[in-house]
């Protein structure tokens, strides 16, 4: 591991010192330095660093920033109302929500890429002014999806008075209370998912201690009538574009 590090390094190194050539006011992402041995060492900048670290959040904001919580877990219900453990499985749902979570939040990612990141790009913005100009279309789908009593309970929480509308939350105040509007609609929409499902259970089991077959589980019998139920209602359309039309992009 640390030979092919040092040839990345090598490799690396002559474009470095020479964009510290060409601009001393750069900061190099590697360094070289030579001790009084004559040995050389090589160093990764702060920034680049820190940059790397900042890298190992995304999954976690793609999770508690975006549509994904939402969809993934009415997934989730979903299967556990068909009675199906293992099918559809855990890849195939997780696939099926990030790719959904595009097309929601491809309005969202069009303004950022309009607004902050095409014009950093050509240099006619800083980077914190454009971090600051990606925030706010993000912000305000967040906002939108977010309860109020679930805003005005992280903002009391939080012991926030200086706040005098919903525009200054700041974002370690706004994701956690996101997240739980989240959830709390995910629910709902799990519960309306689980009730025909359930019913179907119950006529079942009820046909079954009628006809005096108690030792044989309701579940293998109701199983393939709950899947024939999904089919003809084209179940999959309906729940994805449900999910779908559930977010107010704003």
């Amino acid at each position: 591991m640390s030979r092919w590090l040092g040839l990345v390094l090598l490799l690396l190194a002559p474009a470095a010192l020479a964009q510290t050539a060409a601009d001393p006011l750069s900061l190099p992402a590697i360094t070289l330095s030579t001790d009084a041995e004559g040995q050389q060492t090589y160093s990764v900048s702060l920034q680049i660093l820190l940059l790397m670290t900042a890298l190992t959040f995304i999954p976690a904001m793609v999770m508690m920033m975006t549509s994904f919580t939402r969809i993934i877990i009415v997934f989730a219900i979903l299967r556990q109302a068909l009675g199906l453990q293992q099918t559809p499985s855990s890849q195939i749902l997780v696939g099926l929500a990030l790719f959904l979570t595009l097309f929601v939040m491809a309005p969202v990612f069009e303004r950022i890429n309009e607004t902050a990141l095409q014009p950093y790009l050509n240099e006619e913005m800083a980077g914190e002014q454009a971090l600051e100009a990606a925030s706010i279309p993000l912000r305000n789908f967040m906002l939108a999806q977010t309860r109020e009593t679930d805003l005005e309970l992280f903002v009391r929480l939080a012991r926030r008075n200086d706040l005098s509308g919903p525009d200054e939350v700041p974002f370690h105040i706004l994701v956690p209370a996101f997240v739980t509007s989240e959830l709390k609609t995910a629910f709902q929409i799990g519960f309306m998912i689980f009730i025909p499902f359930l019913v179907i259970d119950l006529v079942v089991a009820s046909v079954l201690m009628a006809m005096g077959m108690m030792m044989l589980s309701p579940l293998i019998i109701s199983l393939p009538f709950k899947i024939m139920l999904f089919v003809l209602v084209d179940g999959w359309a309906l729940i994805i574009g449900t999910l779908a039309a559930s977010f107010a992009v704003t």
